[in-house]
């Protein structure tokens, strides 16, 4: 199959995997710092992936029964602005990374994919533990540094465990840069 065969998935090499963007982590009793400008900032770069032919990756964290994020509760639910579009793909995950029991990191390559941005959420769970993991498997890896959220900690502030992780994984781990300024 040719590279510009009109069949192909993917004209673009880039794939925007958004993580854990769930009803119980963006509505529940805690509501994630600055969520609203985020999930603005997700949609924005899905639309824009979207119109570039880029693959958009949506993660849905499946926690135990009886957790918020049991699979098949309101909870565990995309957000409704960013429900799946044809073309979108819905990956299942059970651990912190998305390429972790699952065969994400095949399918993008089935796709000739080889560049992924991540955004969603939390911050220093599945968006840290995804982003290592993409570079150790060869991807790679942008992390749209304003487009990632947590909530506070007894330790540390939302703010500075964003702040503190786009330092940390800047470089060795991934390209940060504003969603904005992330291309497909």
């Amino acid at each position: 199959m040719s590279p510009h065969h009109p069949s192909r998935r993917s004209a673009s090499r880039s794939a925007l995997i958004v993580l854990d963007m769930q009803v119980g982590l963006m509505h529940g009793p805690v509501p994630p710092h600055a969520g609203a400008g985020v999930l603005v900032r997700i949609q924005d770069m899905a639309d824009r992936a979207r119109q570039a032919r880029g693959m958009v990756v949506l993660v849905q964290h499946d926690g135990p029964e009886g957790s918020p994020a049991a699979p098949g509760s309101a909870n565990w639910q995309l957000v409704e602005q960013l429900a799946p579009q044809a073309g979108d793909l819905v990956v299942r995950k059970t651990r912190p990374s998305v390429f972790a029991g699952t065969e994400l990191a095949a399918l993008l390559r089935g796709h000739g994919i080889d560049r992924v941005v991540l955004a969603g959420m939390k911050t220093e769970y599945c968006v840290d533990a995804s982003c290592r993991a993409a570079r150790d498997l060869g991807f790679e890896a942008v992390l749209a540094g304003d487009a990632h959220t947590t909530v506070d900690t007894p330790a540390l502030a939302a703010g500075a465990i964003i702040q503190h992780h786009n330092l940390t994984l800047g470089g060795p781990f991934a390209q940060v840069m504003a969603a904005a300024a992330v291309g497909f």
